[in-house]
């Protein structure tokens, strides 16, 4: 059985003035999460600024939403690294706080081999036993997780479940899921693309758009998962130059400047990533305002 079926948040860290994390805020956005309908919790994905969070701060996130979701909905920890040793420790530190499940982002800058991804994730999962669901983003990590190796991984550990795949690239995802035969629980990175994902056979999204719209993003899912595939395609239309413009800058720039206009109040991102520039918040709060969210 799958984690989760239909929309999980790719949840932002808010951050203070000074730059410590805002647990108040936090406390708002969890509730304000499940209250819209969101079927899963990403805590300290990389939408959350994990690059830039020491490992205290990171696991002080994970146990705080394990804690405050108390078991309404799952909740899933980022706790994937460029460091095997380091995804090892946060994975069984999150086992211990509670969640139901760990998302490991593919290591960075390193470009393992096929068989160096293997290990890695292998060694991963052998350490804890709630389920794994790989991520795969080439266009940040440099890496690409190749479809026969998802498909082994999933076949051959246990705990490996599923893949959150933000690729793009239709045919290798295609083909993997022709592979897996229904072994792979997918779920799609890319918020322009839920729809033609969940029609491949992915479970549903682990999105971005949820932050600022997740009543919208969980009935995108809910309503294709129920057949009416009509409704979820028109909501997925609808939101296409909002999610456009929630990716004009690298993200999580726009959507914490989309919070921030909504009055949320999550505070700047860290650096190096710098606050969204004039000109295309403007472009960004045009599509939230046609989108009926400002």
């Amino acid at each position: 059985m799958a984690i989760f079926e239909g929309a999980g948040v790719a949840l932002v860290t808010p951050f203070k003035e000074t730059g410590e994390i805002n647990f108040d805020k936090l406390d708002e956005l969890v509730e304000e999460q499940i209250a819209g309908g969101t079927d899963c919790i990403v805590a300290m994905g990389t939408t959350a600024e994990s690059a830039t969070t020491t490992e205290e701060e990171h696991l002080q996130v994970i146990r705080f939403i394990c804690q405050k979701v108390n078991g309404r909905i799952p909740v899933i920890a980022g706790t994937g690294s460029n460091c095997t040793r380091t995804a090892v420790e946060l994975s069984v530190e999150a086992e211990e706080a509670g969640a139901d499940g760990v998302l490991l982002v593919s290591p960075y800058y390193n470009k393992a081999t096929q068989n160096g991804l293997k290990a890695h994730f292998t060694t991963i999962a052998d350490a804890i036993k709630i389920p794994v669901i790989l991520y795969n983003i080439p266009s940040r990590t440099g890496v690409n997780i190749a479809p026969e190796t998802i498909v082994d991984l999933c076949r051959n550990v246990k705990n490996i479940v599923g893949v959150k795949e933000a690729s793009g690239d239709f045919s290798a995802i295609a083909s993997m899921m022709n592979l897996a035969d229904g072994c792979v629980d997918v779920y799609s990175g890319n918020d322009d693309q839920v729809v033609a994902m969940m029609s491949l056979g992915a479970k549903g999204v682990i999105s971005v758009l949820s932050n600022i719209a997740p009543k919208e993003t969980h009935d995108m899912c809910a309503e294709f998962l129920k057949g009416n595939l009509e409704a979820s395609r028109s909501i997925q239309l609808k939101a296409m130059p909002l999610i456009k413009a929630l990716f004009c800058e690298v993200n999580p720039i726009p959507v914490k400047a989309a919070m921030n206009l909504m009055g949320k109040e999550v505070g700047e991102p860290r650096l190096p990533l710098t606050v969204m520039e004039p000109a295309r918040q403007e472009i960004l709060k045009k599509a939230m305002k046609d989108f009926g969210i400002l």
